[in-house]
Formats: structure tokens, C-alpha cells, sequence
């Protein structure tokens, strides 16, 4: 195990040394700029990456050297020297997927996210791997925060750690964002999520969603969510039911499924306004990008989105 650990060690420096290059070839449009009466805001978002600190072996049928932390934390670096206003977002499933986590326990990975500058993420399920206190554990690594609206962490180790949401303010543009975890019981062993009391997603994206929008003054209501894209033939809550049966959300970034969609699908909502729901797939292959043009005057938004393959 030393020796594994010396080796990724060398192994993660010697990436961070060649990432640059690598994203060099790798162009993000800029050709959408705001004009003098907009305000333009970039959503950067990940889910599902999986404990997956390197790219993936040459080897890999499908994914062979795609992906690595290295070379996204120079991608998100170079979109941050370009725009002015950059959001950083995940939907969960940080842990589990590589022998990274069986030997650091999360830290790794919390630790990472952190030096990328995460604004926030909410938890999925296999983040309760090393059960409640293995959660807590990595919390003081974090310097972001979890939000889990519909998870009840009262009579937990959890216990308010987290947060129902937050606001986010960029150029007088406000971003609410909050988060909806799967429920529990039947897909993680019970000994793990302990008295986590879990709340129905809908209900609860309604009502935090209203407030962020109608009390908060929110421009953009965000959810995180690890609900999953959608299930046919199942009444399950999906990303696509809580588009459609909800009235205040804009943008739903979602996990679980390890859906790869090459852009945002939009639904109509409640009364009939467009939400959009987006996600990366999974391992931390893909960087997903979507920039919103607020017109400053009369709050119309319109987007643009450039999900960008990490190879």
C-alpha cells in the first residue's frame, strides 16, 4: 500500500505538470459575450466523478485516457481567467469507484475539490459508503458546502453541517442553489445513513424553490440534484418529473443515472416556463459548461451551453 500511495503521488504530480498541454488543445467559445446591458454567468458542473483522481487507463475500451483531476482543475482554471463570473457545482457521488477512496476515506477527494474551488455540492448515495461518521469525517477538508435539503440529518453525526441551500451573488445577479439526494433506504445498507430522515424530493423542491425566488429575489434557482435523469414505466422522482411538477427552478444538474447528455434537455414546467436539466455522465470525464445572458433590465434569461470532454 506504501508503495501504491509513492506512486500515485508521482503519478498525480507528474499530470499536473503535463495538463496544460494537454488543454491546449482543448478551445472554449467565447464568442458569447454580454453586452453593456447583460450580465453573463458561468455554471461549471460535475457528478458521479467516483473517486476518480487519474484519467482512465489507456486500456479502457470505451474511456481510455479520458478524464484525471489534473487536467480538469487546468480546465477550470482557464475558464476562470476568461469569465468574470464562474460557478462551480456537483451532484454527488464524490466517493467510491477507485482504490483512492478504500485507502483515504474521502479526504483525497474533498481535499481536491476544495483546491478547485467548488461553490457547493449536494450528497449521493454512495457518499454514505463509510457510513455517517466516515461523511463527517472529511467535512472539515471541505471548504464548500453540502447542501441536502431533503435529507434530515437531525439525530445524525450531521446534525447542521449542512445546509438547505445557498446564495450565490455575482454582478448583482442572484444564484440560489439547493439539493435533493435519492432515497436511502433499499439502495444503501441502513447501518450506513443511520436516523437520516429522508424527505419527498417534490415537496421539498417546491417550497425552497418558491422561496429562493419569491422571498430570496433569486435571478437563477439551481437544483443539484441525485435523483437520477428518468425512469420510463416508473413513477420514481426523477430529473424529468421534478422539471415538469415544479414551478421555480431554471436549472437542474443531476447525478445517479451517469446520463451523458451533450446538452441541457429542456422541459416545460408547472406554467409552462423552460427548465433545463444537464449531466456529465460519470468518472469525471466531462466538464459541463452552460452560461446564462441575463438582460439586466427586464431579468430575461437566455444560455448557451459547451459540455467539454476532458482528454
Amino acid at each position: 500500500m506504501e508503495e501504491f500511495q509513492k506512486y500515485n503521488r508521482r503519478n498525480f504530480i507528474r499530470q499536473i505538470g503535463l495538463a496544460g498541454g494537454a488543454l491546449a488543445l482543448t478551445s472554449i467559445p467565447t464568442d458569447l459575450l454580454a453586452g453593456a446591458g447583460q450580465t453573463k454567468i458561468t455554471i461549471l458542473h460535475t457528478n458521479d466523478t467516483h473517486s476518480r483522481i487519474d484519467p482512465f487507463p489507456a486500456s479502457d475500451p470505451k474511456f481510455g485516457g479520458m478524464g484525471g483531476v489534473a487536467r480538469r482543475m487546468q480546465l477550470i482554471n482557464k475558464i476562470r481567467s476568461e469569465e468574470k463570473n464562474v460557478v462551480l457545482l456537483d451532484s454527488g457521488d464524490i466517493f467510491q469507484g477507485t482504490p483512492y477512496f478504500n485507502y483515504y476515506g474521502g479526504e483525497l477527494e474533498i481535499k481536491l475539490m476544495s483546491a478547485m474551488k467548488y461553490d457547493a455540492a449536494t450528497m449521493g448515495n454512495h457518499d454514505f459508503d463509510a457510513g455517517i461518521d466516515g461523511f463527517a469525517k472529511q467535512l472539515p477538508h471541505a471548504n464548500f458546502p453540502f447542501l441536502c435539503s431533503n435529507y434530515d440529518f437531525t439525530n445524525t453525526l450531521l446534525a447542521g453541517k449542512t445546509q438547505n441551500y445557498k446564495i450565490i451573488e455575482k454582478e448583482n445577479i442572484r444564484i440560489g442553489i439547493f439539493g435533493l439526494g435519492i432515497e436511502l433506504q433499499g439502495l444503501v445498507d441502513e447501518k450506513c445513513y443511520g436516523k437520516t430522515i429522508y424527505k419527498n424530493p417534490l415537496d421539498t423542491a417546491n417550497v425552497i424553490a418558491k422561496n429562493l425566488k419569491e422571498n430570496e429575489n433569486c435571478n437563477i434557482v439551481i437544483c443539484l440534484s441525485h435523483l437520477g435523469y428518468r425512469y420510463d414505466g416508473s413513477k420514481k422522482v426523477s430529473d424529468a418529473v421534478l422539471a415538469e411538477q415544479s414551478d421555480n427552478i431554471d436549472l437542474i444538474l443531476g447525478g445517479h443515472t451517469h446520463t451523458f447528455l451533450d446538452e441541457p434537455v429542456a422541459f416545460k414546467n408547472l406554467k409552462g416556463n423552460k427548465v433545463l436539466v444537464a449531466q456529465t455522465g460519470f468518472g469525471g470525464i466531462r466538464l459541463g459548461r452552460i452560461d446564462f445572458i441575463i438582460e439586466k433590465k427586464s431579468g430575461k434569461i437566455s444560455h448557451k451551453n459547451n459540455t467539454v470532454k476532458i482528454s
